[in-house]
């Protein structure tokens, strides 16, 4: 008797950005990272929470940027128990912080907006923004540091609202995380 594992349905999720326009081999991965996650997380979007837990386990910068190890355990935790428990009254709803409007008919906003597909409004706005924040800088890429400062700095996400309940002031980690990227820019 072969014990078969059950089969998660593979559905590409379109990257809402051109990760060789716009984005560090260390980000493209953490995109990469967060389409995995919520799939098997059984998610229809990747959403900014997903973004978060990605980064946190991907970028080194991005740890750093947090207040010590007590405070990154805890948002790990949280964004660890979002599949079993914390975060399942998000499934099946549509991450919008009010940054973009909310899309009424996906086949519509698929052909205005192909790249929308499989995002929440609030995570392609977080990358978008990211891409502008290293485009200020003078720099064709975006970095982790520049996705958490975009995170950080929406008050309405779900990554915000992890970061809240674990503690961390989002508007100082937002700041951290743009002082941090000056730094590693010189």
């Amino acid at each position: 008797m072969q014990n078969r594992t059950p089969r998660i349905p593979e559905q590409p999720t379109p990257n809402p950005v051109d990760a060789d326009a716009g984005l560090t081999i260390e980000l493209a991965s953490v995109v990469t990272g967060a389409r995995r996650r919520a799939l098997r997380d059984g998610d229809r979007q990747i959403d900014t929470a997903h973004l978060l837990h990605s980064l946190i386990e991907s970028d080194p910068e991005v740890r750093e940027a947090f207040d010590g190890g007590p405070q990154l355990a805890k948002v790990l935790g949280y964004l660890v128990q979002r599949s079993i428990g914390y975060g399942l009254r998000w499934q099946g709803s549509v991450e919008d912080s009010g940054a973009v409007p909310v899309v009424r008919n996906p086949a519509a906003d698929v052909v205005r907006n192909p790249a929308a597909e499989g995002w929440s409004p609030s995570a392609v706005t977080a990358m978008e923004d990211a891409l502008h924040r290293a485009g200020l800088r003078g720099e064709s890429r975006a970095r982790g540091l520049d996705l958490l400062a975009a995170l950080a700095a929406d008050g309405e996400c779900r990554a915000v609202e992890v970061l809240g309940r674990a503690g961390v002031d989002a508007r100082w980690l937002s700041g951290r995380a743009v002082e941090r990227t000056a730094e590693v820019s010189r």
